[in-house]
């Protein structure tokens, strides 16, 4: 879309309608939107995918977390992605799946929850978010089908309820509510695992970040697409909480000090297992 020799941005930009920046875009420029862009004939070529998400509830909100690797076949594209984002003040987004497909699809949606806000002068409510994400991804689903597909992992505050809220997705756009924990992503099954035996109802927000970067740390140990924490490069999980006060991503240093009380429990358990199979002549039992 261009301005006119004047500088004025076309009629409509101005006219009224839709709240939604999406069926703005299908409606003047829906080769813009993303699932509208044709491919070439032939196969599709390979492309990083991102992994491993885990949300779950606490007393108070909801903990969204990623594993920072992604990957291209057998080799690590990135030891550093970023998965998880804002998708406005009061809810996240946790991405799966082809990457670069992905990373768009979240700024769109950050796009439309601000077009949304200026049009209307009020946030969109939790259901009516989770929606329309399910919309988009619907929209995806011609690249899905060759193999660019994305699923995303949705969570927020719910001003209405007081309570966190996780929200799952199929690459058809069908959008379902998890309760207390959910994953997504190649560590997905692991990961869930981990929930399932971590997740108390009454955790609060440290106890909530450590059981994800448990399960990440789960999942890691046996997906090779997932990476665990880097205490090497330093390179941690990225983790965020949502509340009644917002988003807010947990620091690096709390991280660092999570992961330091995670891995260093896991090793005296490792010891410990070790010492009860050796025989008392240093041989194993």
């Amino acid at each position: 879309m261009t301005t006119d020799p004047y500088g004025r941005l076309p009629r409509a930009f101005t006219a009224p309608g839709s709240a939604s920046f999406v069926d703005f875009l299908a409606g003047h420029a829906p080769e813009l939107l993303p699932g509208n862009r044709p491919l070439p004939a032939g196969a599709v070529p390979g492309a990083p995918h991102a992994t491993t998400i885990v949300a779950l509830t606490f007393d108070g909100g909801v903990v969204l977390a990623g594993d920072r690797r992604a990957t291209m076949g057998p080799t690590i594209a990135s030891r550093e992605i970023e998965k998880v984002f804002p998708a406005d003040e009061f809810s996240a987004v946790g991405i799966a799946g082809s990457a670069g497909l992905a990373l768009e699809m979240v700024r769109l949606f950050q796009l439309e929850l601000e077009h949304y806000e200026k049009i209307e002068g009020t946030l969109l409510s939790l259901d009516g978010k989770a929606n329309r994400l399910a919309t988009m991804i619907r929209s995806n689903l011609g690249l899905a089908m060759q193999g660019l597909a994305v699923v995303p992992l949705f969570a927020g505050y719910d001003l209405d309820r007081g309570t966190g809220r996780i929200f799952s997705y199929d690459v058809t756009g069908g959008r379902y509510e998890e309760h207390a924990h959910h994953s997504v992503g190649s560590g997905s099954v692991f990961a869930r695992g981990s929930l399932k035996k971590l997740w108390q109802p009454d955790l609060d927000s440290d106890g909530a970040v450590r059981v994800a970067v448990e399960a990440l740390v789960d999942a890691a140990d046996d997906d090779s697409a997932t990476g665990g924490p880097d205490t090497v490069r330093g390179i941690w999980p990225v983790v965020a909480s949502v509340t009644a006060a917002g988003y807010l991503r947990v620091a690096e240093s709390t991280l660092a000090e999570v992961v330091d009380a995670v891995l260093e429990r896991r090793r005296a358990e490792h010891d410990r297992e070790g010492a009860s199979r050796r025989r008392p002549d240093g041989g194993l039992r």
